[in-house]
């Protein structure tokens, strides 16, 4: 097939990569400018080196609904616009001057975690299956039909990392069969339904702010959605910063004030924590690793040496 390409960071230069490999006709790659957002400098294999060092036309552009695109496409004349890890919204009149317009590549199941940072989401939300979806893109973000779909179980202990393990994996086995079927004249595609979509913003700083009143459960579940190398759940203990490695949920009902750093359990030290602490009815978590501003890591039994003191969102002020 004669496609364009239109793709950023690792997910991206996979799907670039299988291409080639499978002989498809590129005549031109669309990415995104190199960025330095936290979550764009993780896992950013470069899709337009890569184009280069195949000999083909790159152009760089945050959003490519311009006139210029369109005219590149209208000359190139493409079957189909591939897109993997593009960040923003197409246009139907660009998509449109494609034969069979244009189909993405999503690590989520959709019509859910539609957006930005689907398996961070997921995992913060609790989730036992993250997925792969490939879609056609429509004039909804997210939401054309499906063409394929697979699930990812999460384990007990996946962090959001062995997670995009797991699913960039997908990627492109999935890009090159839902082509196959789409070049065989297939048009039997799955509805999504809108009613059942959830869309989720980028992540920031703000989001990996561990609160105390949460259950236990959650802050473990966003202890795994940001660990390394994604930039990590943290919280304060006074007027430094500490940065959370790894946690668990204690196996005992710990009351009081939220945030308290209450005993030593295991290889770590619990917390108080939940909307009910004070009743004495939520299981504590417990810290196992920790990391400070100066970028050393601590055992948390280590670095509380002595019990007392309260751990809070905010530092003091």
């Amino acid at each position: 097939m004669r496609l364009v390409f239109m793709g950023y960071q690792t997910w991206g230069h996979r799907v670039l990569d299988a291409l080639l490999t499978a002989g498809h006709e590129i005549p031109l790659v669309i990415t995104h400018p190199t960025s330095d957002h936290a979550y764009e400098t993780i896992w950013n294999d470069s899709v337009a080196g890569l184009a280069a060092g195949h000999g083909i036309p790159v152009l760089e552009r945050r959003y490519a609904n311009d006139e210029e695109v369109a005219e590149l496409l209208r000359e190139l004349g493409p079957d189909l616009l591939v897109s993997s890890d593009w960040r923003t919204w197409v246009a139907p009149r660009i998509y449109g001057l494609a034969k069979h317009g244009a189909i993405n590549i999503h690590d989520a199941l959709l019509p859910r975690y539609g957006g930005f940072a689907p398996l961070n989401w997921a995992l913060i939300n609790g989730e036992r299956e993250v997925g792969v979806t490939v879609h056609f893109m429509n004039e909804s973000f997210d939401l054309g039909d499906i063409v394929l779909q697979r699930r990812v179980p999460v384990e007990d202990g996946d962090t959001v990392t062995d997670l995009f393990h797991k699913t960039v994996e997908l990627f492109a086995p999935m890009t090159l069969e839902a082509i196959e079927l789409i070049d065989s004249g297939r048009t039997d595609w799955t509805k999504q339904d809108p009613a059942k979509a959830t869309f989720f913003h980028k992540r920031s700083a703000e989001d990996s702010r561990i609160f105390w009143t949460w259950p236990a459960e959650d802050i473990v579940n966003l202890v795994r959605a940001q660990a390394d190398p994604y930039p990590n759940a943290f919280a304060h203990f006074g007027d430094e910063r500490i940065r959370v490695l790894s946690a668990s949920v204690s196996k005992l009902r710990l009351g009081g004030t939220p945030g308290r750093v209450f005993r030593p359990e295991g290889d770590g030290v619990a917390v108080v924590c939940g909307p009910a602490a004070r009743s004495g009815a939520e299981h504590g978590v417990v810290l196992k690793r920790i990391r400070t501003d100066d970028d050393r890591e601590h055992r948390a039994v280590d670095f509380f040496r002595a019990m007392g003191g309260y751990l809070t969102s905010h530092p003091h002020r």
